[in-house]
């Protein structure tokens, strides 16, 4: 296993490097812009992981949507406006916009932290000899940052702010493989914030935090999916099924506490169901119901149909304008 990684590692660099010379190189010198070279090698990592995500999306995920799909695609236009979202995210376009706003605050960010001494402890190596291979220290990592995504995925339902931007997510009512990426950009913002301070603290690798992210939203993107599966009783304690995420989604249980109109919800993991079981959250009936918010579906607020909409109405939510 330790061999595959590399292999797999070495192999992703070798592509890495042949876009980045063949394409990246020469249009940041034609730019004049020689300066940002290490960035744009860097951006090059994130837009062969999309590339690659999407390409697995179509390739195994769509067929599975066509084969048992939970609910007939009626709106396309609005399955059109989370491809859009998908595209921003995973080609990188949202971290080039990061980038070019905020790029000098995280750097400052990440120098004060590394001179309070943040980012010497590394967490793959508190036992030695056992946790220093490569798999090992992966899966550590993955069920560190999946540990960490279930507490973010909480607050996103516990503070009515947060989830005044992230009702953007839950407001899909036609859920397919590409609603993952539908979120506010602010939300996005301080999610990768967080991680980002995360990946720091517990020192991982940019070549393992890459992977984690690549797995993470591959898998999302596979909960998501309009498919009428799950993994069986012990399966589904195991590893997140379309189902399991599907019951998140659902009109009036996902985002609320059982029996009152207030924020809460089940099935918040983001991997792996056993944050949800340790905690108190898990949901596992076997049903797949219509997906939505209460007040969207009952009343018929307004969450916004195209991209700018969905945002727009998500800061006038975020200051009680809507």
């Amino acid at each position: 296993m330790d061999t595959l990684l590399n292999t797999l590692e070495e192999q992703f660099s070798s592509a890495q490097s042949w876009l980045f010379e063949t394409v990246f190189q020469p249009i940041a010198f034609g730019l004049g812009q020689g300066g940002f070279l290490m960035e744009a090698f860097n951006g090059t990592a994130w837009l062969l992981v999309g590339l690659l995500q999407i390409a697995v999306m179509l390739v195994l995920i769509k067929p599975l949507e066509l084969w048992r799909p939970v609910q007939s695609v009626i709106d396309k236009a609005a399955v059109r406006v989370d491809v859009l979202y998908t595209l921003i995210h995973r080609l990188g376009l949202f971290k080039l916009l990061m980038f070019l706003t905020l790029e000098p605050f995280f750097d400052d960010m990440i120098g004060v932290l590394r001179v309070w001494g943040v980012g010497t402890f590394h967490l793959d190596q508190i036992w030695t000899g056992v946790t220093d291979t490569p798999v090992v220290s992966f899966l550590i990592y993955l069920v560190a940052f999946d540990f960490v995504n279930y507490w973010i995925h909480r607050g996103q339902h516990h503070f009515n702010w947060w989830w005044n931007l992230h009702a953007v997510h839950h407001s899909q009512r036609q859920m397919t493989m590409w609603t993952d990426n539908r979120n506010h950009l602010i939300d996005s913002v301080l999610v990768d914030f967080i991680l980002v301070f995360v990946s720091l603290a517990i020192g991982v690798a940019p070549s393992q935090f890459i992977l984690i992210v690549a797995l993470t939203q591959l898998s999302e993107s596979f909960q998501h999916a309009n498919v009428k599966l799950w993994f069986g009783q012990v399966g589904e304690r195991l590893w997140i099924s379309p189902r399991f995420h599907r019951l998140h989604h659902s009109v009036g249980i996902g985002h609320e506490t059982s029996g009152k109109d207030t924020l809460g919800g089940h099935n918040f993991g983001v991997l792996l169901p056993w944050w949800d079981m340790i905690f108190g959250t898990a949901n596992f009936e076997l049903r797949y119901d219509p997906t939505g918010i209460r007040d969207q579906v009952e009343s018929g607020r307004d969450y916004g149909v195209g991209f700018w909409a969905q945002q727009i109405q998500g800061v006038k939510r975020l200051f009680g304008r809507a």
